[in-house]
C-alpha cells in the first residue's frame, strides 16, 4: 500500500471538486483529488468517445492539468477512514492511503429511481445511466425512446439521445403545466439557462405525466403512460427514468458530518459539522454545475485560509441558489407518484425483493434483516435511495468498507498505522 500525504484532500472531480482543487492550489496548497472516475469531470461532465465537452469543462479540466500542486487519482473508489485524518482507497489493480489535513467532499449525487411494473425489464434504465452508456459510445440507431421522470436533466438526456441517433417519441414529466409555467415565467433571471432551454425544449413534452407500467417479454415493447387523466400505450425500445438527483452522503456520514433535508450541512463557507472537513456540490443539495462551480471555489479557497479570494464566487453561489430553490419548488416530486406501486413491484432487483416484502418495516436496517433488500451487487445503491422516499425511512448510517474490495485491501485496512 502507497501513502500519500497532502494538505487538502478532495473527493469527487466534478465540477464542484476540480473547482475547489484549483482554488486551493492556486493558493499554494498541496491538493490531491480522489475520484472513482476515470476521467475528472462527474457525471455531467463525462468523457467519452461520443462527447463533445463544453468549453468551461475543457478550461477548468486544463487549468487542473497545468497546476503542479493537484495530484488526481482517477479510478479511485474510497473504501474506509481508517483515521481521522486519512482515507484508504482502491484502483484497478492496487490500494493505497492518503493522510490530509483538510478535507472537502464534492461527491455528487445519484439518481433517484421509483419502481412501478415493468421496471426491471432489459432496455429500461436510468436516465443519467442511459446518457453515461451514450457518452461511453452506445449506439441508437434510430431506437424508439421515452424519457420519463421529472426535473431538467430529461431534457439533457433527450439532447444526449437525438445525438446518438436515437428517436425521442416522448418526454414524459410528472410536474404539472402551472409549475412549468411559473418556472419558464422566471427564467429570465438566469439567461444563459432560458437560452439552453429554448434549444432542447421538444414538441413531445407531456407535463403532469406518468409511466405507470413497462410492458414486454424479453425486452421492453411499450410504456402505458397516465396523461390527462388517460392511459395511453407508446411502443418504444428504451425507456430512461429519473426523478431528480438524491445527495451521495455516505462519504459525509463516515466522517461524521451533519445532515440536513436529506444533504450534507453547511454553512456560508461550506464548512460542515466537522472541524477541517467542507462540502460543495451535489452532496450539499442539487443547484447544477453553475452553483457546484461556485461552492467548489468557495470551499476550496476557504479551507486554504484566504477567504478574501472567494467574494467573486459568494455572489454566483447567491444567483445560483436561487435558481436551485426555483428548481426544486418546480420540480417536487408529489405523493401521488406512489400510486402505481403494487404488493408484487419489484423494489431491490438484485435479489428479487418486492415492495410487498418490506412496506411494513421500520427502517431499512429491518428490510434487510428481513429480505436481503439492498445485500446484492448495488450494495443498495438503487433500492435505498427509492425506499427512504417511498416509506420515508431514516437514513442509516452507513458501514465500511462503502464499496467492495479485495482481500488485500482490507489487510491492508486492518492493520495499524504507524
Amino acid at each position: 500500500m502507497r501513502t500519500f500525504d497532502c494538505e487538502i484532500l478532495v473527493l469527487g472531480a466534478g465540477p464542484a471538486g476540480l473547482s475547489a482543487a484549483l482554488a486551493a492550489a492556486r493558493c499554494g496548497k498541496s491538493v490531491i483529488v480522489l475520484d472513482d472516475n476515470p476521467r475528472p469531470g462527474g457525471q455531467i461532465w463525462r468523457d467519452g468517445p461520443q462527447v463533445s465537452l463544453p468549453p468551461r469543462a475543457l478550461r477548468l479540466r486544463q487549468a487542473v492539468a497545468e497546476q503542479p500542486g493537484i495530484t488526481l487519482l482517477n479510478g479511485a473508489r474510497l473504501i474506509a477512514r481508517p483515521a481521522p485524518h486519512s482515507v484508504v482507497f482502491e484502483t484497478a489493480d492496487t490500494c493505497g492511503a492518503i493522510r490530509w489535513q483538510r478535507l472537502i467532499l464534492c461527491c455528487g449525487a445519484r439518481e433517484l429511481s421509483l419502481p412501478f411494473p415493468g421496471w426491471t425489464l432489459p432496455g429500461v434504465t436510468g436516465a443519467g445511466g442511459l446518457q453515461a452508456q451514450i457518452k461511453h459510445g452506445l449506439p441508437l440507431n434510430g431506437e424508439r425512446v421515452v424519457i420519463a421522470g421529472s426535473g431538467p436533466l430529461l431534457l439533457a438526456v433527450a439532447s444526449t439521445v437525438k445525438r446518438a441517433g436515437g428517436n425521442i417519441v416522448a418526454i414524459i414529466e410528472q410536474a404539472p403545466v402551472s409549475a412549468l409555467a411559473r418556472f419558464a415565467a422566471g427564467l429570465w433571471r438566469w439567461p444563459e439557462k432560458l437560452l439552453q432551454l429554448s434549444e432542447l425544449f421538444p414538441a413531445y413534452y407531456r407535463p403532469a405525466s406518468q409511466v405507470i407500467h413497462a410492458r414486454g417479454d424479453a425486452h421492453l415493447q411499450s410504456v402505458t403512460v397516465r396523461y390527462g387523466g388517460k392511459n395511453q400505450e407508446i411502443a418504444c425500445d428504451r425507456l430512461a427514468i429519473g426523478y431528480g438527483l438524491v445527495p451521495n452522503l455516505e462519504p459525509g456520514l463516515i466522517f461524521g458530518c451533519a445532515t440536513e433535508n436529506q444533504a450534507i450541512r453547511v454553512d456560508d463557507s461550506q464548512r460542515t459539522s466537522v472541524e477541517d472537513i467542507y462540502a460543495a456540490g451535489e452532496c450539499t443539495g442539487f443547484g447544477g454545475s453553475e452553483l457546484a462551480l461556485a461552492e467548489g471555489e468557495i470551499a476550496g479557497y476557504i479551507a486554504a485560509d484566504n477567504p478574501g479570494k472567494a467574494e467573486k464566487a459568494l455572489a454566483a453561489r447567491a444567483r445560483w441558489q436561487r435558481f436551485a430553490r426555483a428548481l426544486h419548488a418546480t420540480f417536487a416530486l408529489p405523493e401521488s407518484l406512489k400510486d402505481v406501486i403494487t404488493a408484487d413491484t419489484l423494489l431491490c432487483r438484485c435479489e428479487d425483493v418486492r415492495c410487498g416484502d418490506v412496506q411494513n418495516a421500520e427502517s431499512w436496517q429491518a428490510a434487510k434483516l428481513a429480505s436481503r433488500c439492498g445485500m446484492g451487487a448495488c450494495q443498495g445503491k438503487t433500492c435505498a435511495t427509492s425506499a427512504r422516499w417511498l416509506y420515508g425511512w431514516p437514513l442509516p448510517h452507513p458501514r465500511e468498507p462503502l464499496s467492495p474490495a479485495r482481500i488485500d485491501t482490507l489487510i491492508h485496512l486492518a492493520k495499524p498505522e504507524a
